[in-house]
């Protein structure tokens, strides 16, 4: 089989393909992935065809504060995450969708696989007139379909409980559609009708998985919430394998960790992370001068340099460290709410304190709270002392780590590769190799 991978140019967005690309490259596929020239070394490391994106798709996403300024100084919110959509994904569709044909007419892949952000599939969904093979979207956030109780996305709304909340959301709804949802969809329109193509025909979020041949929901159902009857092609499929590391050396105080202290990890994953002061130097304050307690602080590959304050006695930092590895040693996961890191925790067993209100933190956040596994802290920047007390929370109250641990025992329930492996098979089953179909019916769609 040829498998082209499609990411949009961020870490968290390519690890959990270079996953994918990993299970289909032990069984002899071909791989080709296009993402941005920034992640051509993790693509070329995974022994993968690299091309790169075209225009203004190829941007480096750890560096959007100096690539998109205005953006420094807007506080979380409808107006930065319209900013922010209108730049990353937006404007990037259309060249998303350039590079994504000229491989098509090229290599003749029999599947494309990308993650529900990157937004050039969606020209091809839309556009019946040209070769198309099945596309696959991996999830690489919560799922964003909408809601019963009618709630907005990306604002870390708990399920409505009752008729006064409904009618709560409701009104909130009118306000987000207003200064988020509709100029979004409006923004893609009118990229589509350049094009003479359709409008989408949902919410730009929604649409993400209602027009994929199938969806992947990288985790267990426990930890999503009901949202009433979804498509047949929308499967959970577990958590993803974390990136591998090839060969990184432990860092040299990993032996600290046998010491017999409670450990406890500190990331701001590998987006938000420009500022420490936000949660990684609180959490390190918060728990300074713990006798009990080992904390171990990741900076996303930025320098250690970066840290403004003085590093507690009890804390040991590195730029990037093996989750894999460290995940099963845990007691407590503290983060800003990146959905790759907060799986692999549940995937552990590990409870969670998240605080994060950026991109899509605020809704990992609210669905650690809602379902149990941890406390969210729903803010950008937590107090030492709102850290503090939800961490000795967390860790001296066990229903927390009990309801970990039984999303773990579902997600290893899940045998994610069969499943994956499975779903890409039989949407290439009828397909004939190399050669996508002219169109597909609007029922599959």
């Amino acid at each position: 089989m040829k498998v082209l991978i499609a990411s949009t140019p961020a870490a968290g967005h390519l690890n959990p393909l270079l996953a994918i690309a990993r299970m289909v490259k032990a069984r002899g596929d071909h791989v080709t992935i296009t993402t941005g020239s920034s992640l051509k070394e993790a693509v070329v490391t995974a022994r993968a065809d690299f091309v790169p994106l075209r225009g203004n798709a190829d941007y480096d996403s750890a560096r959007v504060d100096e690539l998109w300024p205005e953006r420094v100084n807007m506080p979380p919110g409808p107006a930065k995450s319209l900013y922010d959509f209108e730049n990353s994904f937006v404007d990037t569709m259309l060249p998303q969708a350039e590079t994504l044909r000229a491989i098509i007419e090229e290599y003749e892949p029999d599947i494309i696989i990308a993650d529900d952000f990157f937004f050039g599939t969606t020209v091809l969904y839309l556009d019946r007139s040209k070769p198309c093979p099945p596309i696959v979207i991996c999830g690489v956030t919560v799922l964003l379909a909408d809601r019963p109780d009618r709630a907005p996305p990306m604002l870390g709304l708990h399920p409505a409980r009752d008729d006064a909340e409904r009618s709560e959301y409701a009104a909130i709804a009118v306000q987000a559609a207003a200064e988020f949802l509709e100029p979004l969809k409006e923004g893609f329109d009118k990229k589509l009708a350049s094009l003479g193509l359709p409008p989408l025909p949902s919410s730009a979020l929604n649409s993400r998985h209602l027009l994929a041949d199938s969806y992947l929901q990288p985790t267990a159902r426990a930890f999503e919430y009901d949202f009433g009857p979804l498509p047949d092609h929308v499967r959970f499929v577990g958590p993803l394998p974390p990136p591998l590391t090839h060969g990184l050396p432990r860092p040299p105080w990993w032996g600290d960790l046998d010491g017999g202290r409670r450990i406890v990890l500190v990331t701001q994953g590998t987006i938000a992370n420009t500022d420490f002061s936000e949660l990684l130097e609180p959490t390190l304050a918060a728990l300074a001068g713990r006798d009990d307690v080992l904390v171990v602080g990741t900076t996303g590959n930025r320098p250690l340099s970066n840290m403004r304050r003085p590093i507690p006695a009890n804390a040991r930092l590195a730029e990037f460290i093996d989750f894999g590895e460290l995940m099963p040693r845990l007691d407590l996961l503290v983060t800003n709410g990146g959905y790759g890191t907060v799986s692999q925790a549940l995937k552990a067993g590990v409870p969670i304190v998240a605080a994060g209100r950026t991109e899509d933190k605020a809704e990992v956040g609210a669905r650690v709270g809602w379902s149990g596994v941890g406390i969210e802290i729903p803010s950008q920047r937590p107090t030492v002392e709102e850290l503090r007390e939800a961490i000795d929370r967390v860790l001296s109250e066990p229903s927390y780590r009990q309801r970990a641990g039984e999303i773990a025992e579902q997600m290893r329930a899940i045998d994610t590769e069969a499943e994956i492996l499975g779903i890409l098979d039989g949407l290439t089953a009828s397909v004939p190799r190399n050669k996508p179909p002219m169109s597909n019916s609007s029922d599959q769609r």
